[in-house]
Order: structure tokens, then C-alpha cells, then sequence
């Protein structure tokens, strides 16, 4: 079972800019296993701290059976464009194609200290920048058109209404 319940559209805690760590200590290294822990229960592809409601930027993401832990992450180049299928675990079942850089420099910390820089292109580049958005409170529906938004909006309250039952995402970023 999942140590975190993953927090959903509407929870205020999404809505926030995460803080910086300062001190790598073993409370971080079990946030980060516990994160991934939760992250395979949820067949996410990447997992930012405020999604289990801790404000601490930090991500977790595993795209091919690697699992990664970012601490203190910036990125600090762009190149290209590159427009996919995306989905949130934040945003259950639902999914949206959102253009997106298609190159990234990913610069952050490894669970030692270690400064890490990461080139990523397309699906990984994609999980960087979602995950990112996610530590400086940014929701994957803030890259929607004003067509999609409405559109979002309209199935959310839907969700919302509904009876409590198991959602399914459709194949994008927030499955594996």
C-alpha cells in the first residue's frame, strides 16, 4: 500500500511554490522512497513532493524501470518544441496533447549531494518540466487553451458529482 495519498485538483497545497531543501538527512532519503512507493502504486511516471502535500522541491520519476530522485531542480535550458499526450496523477483521468520544449538541461542534486545535469529529450524532458511546474504550484490545466480549460473545468465537475469510484487514466504522462 502507498505511504502518501496523492493530492487532487482543488487541494490548496497544489497551488504553492515548494521550498528549497538545505539539508539532504535521512527524513528526505525516506520522502523519496516513500514517493516512489507511492508513485508504482499509482503507475505514474513522475511524482513531485506537493503531490503527497509536502512542500519541498523535490521529484521522483522512473520513465524505464530506473527509478531517479531529484532534489533542488532547475532547469536551465530549453530547445525545440514537441507535443504529446499528458496526463497528472493530480488531475486522475483526464489527459490533454500540450506543446512543451522538446529538449531540456535538467541541473539539480542527487539523495548524496551530488550535482547532477541531466540533457533529456521528449518523454523525459516532458516529466522534468511537468514535475517542475508541480514544485512552483503550476497545475497541468494552466497550459490548456481557453477551449481545453473550459473543457477541463466541465469534466472535473463531473468528477467531482460523481459517485466515488476507481478512475482509470488514459495513457499519457501521469501512467506508465
Amino acid at each position: 500500500m502507498a505511504p502518501y495519498t496523492i493530492r487532487v485538483f482543488g487541494d490548496p497545497v497544489l497551488k504553492q511554490r515548494a521550498s528549497e531543501i538545505t539539508d539532504i538527512n535521512g527524513g528526505i532519503v525516506r520522502l523519496a522512497e516513500d514517493m516512489l512507493t507511492t508513485l508504482y502504486d499509482a503507475h505514474g511516471a513522475g511524482l513531485a513532493a506537493p503531490q503527497v502535500g509536502v512542500q519541498k522541491r523535490l521529484f521522483v520519476y522512473d520513465i524505464d524501470d530506473d527509478p531517479i530522485v531529484i532534489v533542488n531542480p532547475t532547469i536551465t535550458e530549453t530547445r525545440g518544441e514537441w507535443t504529446h499526450l499528458e496526463g497528472c496523477l493530480s488531475v486522475p483521468g483526464l489527459s490533454w496533447e500540450i506543446v512543451r520544449p522538446k529538449e531540456v538541461l535538467l541541473t539539480g542534486y542527487d539523495l548524496d549531494g551530488n550535482e547532477v545535469q541531466i540533457e533529456a529529450d521528449e518523454l523525459e524532458a516532458r516529466v522534468f518540466q511537468h514535475e517542475l511546474d508541480h514544485l512552483d504550484g503550476v497545475l497541468l490545466l494552466e497550459h490548456l487553451d481557453e477551449d481545453q480549460r473550459k473543457e477541463a473545468r466541465k469534466a472535473l465537475r463531473q468528477l467531482a458529482l460523481a459517485e466515488p469510484e476507481p478512475v482509470t487514466p488514459r495513457l499519457g504522462l501521469g501512467v506508465r
